[in-house]
């Protein structure tokens, strides 16, 4: 095993053996209500609070019927600006363990997480456990990583065995059954990776430029062979200049670029300017920091899948850009 594959595993370990501490303390302090933050504080099924939609469905899909799994936010949030309303932070307090993605990506919420944490709720932040010398390292950006893992389907795969092995240690006597669901879900992952490589192949190499809102794609630019434009950057919390929209509208003329796009968590206005200014068709909507609305089925390439999934959610975003591109 390579010494960055070494490195990724212990920080993994790392991170778990943080979770079965917490799980432990929450336990053992469970015997009677309001005993504080590490109470339990309802029997049956297990509560489990995740932020992202797609971080959502990747933990419903591993959890299945044995917990019950809700998500912080709602289709179309965008994550680096979520506010917690009041009853967000006690849908965490209820919680018997929480997801987050980490790098930044949910803003200021580790702020709050970290805390919860030391005091015995299970907290796992499954980008942040993902080798470091796979992820991408931008400048200007408080020192963190590019959050955005989940553009590239195996790098996000890589998240599955930490979500997997959080599950176990809080239901031990599902594990066999969250094993197995992770199994069957690393499959499907696997088979959207070879999806999308076979779709993308119908964009020739010099068509290959996607230009959006801000940089949520450079993961997937760099699995998929796409250079990757972000008018606004890493993050969506400051607004694009002056400078970025007029370099990105050079930029589009003098590359011939056939569309850019909208996300579905960013403000048009910025694209919709470029669009206008550049003489360029909007290509259509992405969906980048968040999921489509759950059960919202779209039928393109000869299938059906629900937009409001991860996988849902990458296929709709390949067969935008494919068609628009090609």
């Amino acid at each position: 095993m390579k010494a960055t594959n070494r490195e990724g595993w212990k920080r993994r370990a790392v991170a778990l053996c943080v979770v079965m501490a917490s799980i432990s303390f929450g336990l053992s302090g469970c015997g009677k209500k309001g005993d504080g933050a590490g109470e339990t504080p309802h029997e049956g099924k297990p509560r489990i609070v995740a932020t992202s939609t797609m971080l959502t469905d990747l933990v419903k899909a591993l959890a299945g019927d044995d917990a019950e799994v809700a998500g912080l936010m709602a289709p179309g949030v965008d994550p680096h600006t979520y506010e917690m309303p009041a009853r967000a932070i006690a849908q965490i307090r209820g919680s018997d363990a929480v997801f987050y993605n980490g790098f930044l990506l949910e803003g200021k919420m580790a702020d709050v997480l970290e805390p919860m944490a030391a005091q015995g709720k299970a907290v796992v932040a499954v980008a942040e456990a993902l080798p470091r010398d796979q992820v991408i390292q931008p400048e200007n950006f408080e020192g963190h990583a590019d959050p955005h893992v989940w553009g590239d389907v195996q790098l996000w795969k890589q998240t599955v065995p930490t979500v997997r092995e959080a599950l176990q240690h809080l239901m031990p006597e599902k594990a066999d059954a969250i094993a197995a669901r992770a199994d069957a879900y690393s499959t499907e992952l696997d088979a959207l990776d070879a999806w999308i490589r076979e779709r993308i192949a119908l964009v020739p190499e010099a068509n290959r430029l996607l230009v959006t809102s801000h940089d949520a794609f450079t993961y997937f630019g760099r699995a998929y062979g796409f250079e990757v434009i972000g008018v606004q950057g890493i993050s969506t919390a400051a607004d694009a200049g002056i400078a970025d929209i007029v370099n990105t509208v050079d930029l589009v003329k003098s590359r011939g670029v056939k569309a850019i796009f909208v996300e579905s968590s960013v403000s048009r206005a910025t694209i919709e300017r470029i669009a206008k200014d550049a003489g360029v068709v909007i290509g259509g909507e992405l969906y980048s920091d968040s999921c489509g609305p759950a059960g919202q089925m779209e039928t393109a390439a000869g299938e059906t899948y629900d937009k409001g999934t991860y996988i849902g959610m990458m296929k709709h975003n390949v067969n935008a850009m494919v068609e628009a591109l090609k």
